[in-house]
């Protein structure tokens, strides 16, 4: 909350004041000391700073081992390597950028042997920082095409398509084009079908509730 605000050049008063709080009990919220309050004054706060509060229950008690801090990002890797099989290329789970050292790695690395192209796929739950994130592709992206020169590196992300993803990428469509502009569709085609990756980068969303990839539209953006 307190990185949030100032952030924004506020200060406790001004954010107090947009969500109904005392300064001292905003400073309170800010100390770690807002466990109590009621859940409609975090929405409040989550709304009033632009992070939503995202509330939802937990799996199921007794699973164990299956429920996995990291699920969400497993099933969209999941199915990228099942697609990966149904179309005849190999997949790597993990898959490594840098052969010598394994820690440097893409989400799933699949190979498309009649092309020689090494498609490299990110896959998002969301994001902390979107720079940072892109930056990280494109070095993995270099390492894999100094790794191996005789195949086509070609890098793709797929994003979970939840309302606040959807929402970063509507706020910052001219940044999302430059960074991945690569067709859509045809990275779905690619994904999908078997076909020829594009050569640019590019950007896909992944829907849960029918576990499909599916294409993302260009904005048009106004000059």
């Amino acid at each position: 909350m307190r990185s949030a605000r100032r952030a924004r050049r506020w200060t406790l008063a001004q954010l107090a004041a947009r969500v109904g709080l005392s300064v001292s009990r905003l400073s309170d919220f800010e100390r770690g000391a807002g466990t109590r309050a009621p859940l409609e004054t975090w929405v409040a706060l989550g709304i009033a700073l632009e992070r939503p509060l995202a509330v939802r229950f937990t799996r199921p008690l007794g699973q164990g081992t299956m429920a996995l801090d990291d699920g969400g990002h497993l099933e969209i890797q999941e199915h990228l390597l099942r697609l990966a099989r149904a179309t005849g290329r190999p997949g790597t789970f993990e898959g490594p950028t840098r052969p010598a050292d394994p820690s440097r790695s893409t989400d799933v690395g699949i190979r498309d042997p009649s092309t020689h192209t090494r498609i490299l796929a990110e896959c998002w739950n969301t994001f902390g920082d979107l720079g940072a994130a892109v930056r990280a592709t494109r070095r993995k992206h270099v390492e894999a095409a100094a790794a191996w020169p005789a195949d086509r590196m070609a890098s793709v992300w797929i994003v979970r398509a939840t309302a606040a993803n959807r929402a970063l990428v509507a706020r910052y469509p001219a940044i999302i084009d430059a960074a991945f502009p690569g067709s859509s569709r045809g990275w779905v085609k690619a994904l999908t079908e078997g076909s020829t990756p594009p050569r640019e980068a590019g950007f896909v969303w992944y829907d849960a509730p029918t576990a499909r990839l599916t294409e993302r539209r260009r904005a048009t953006i106004a000059p």
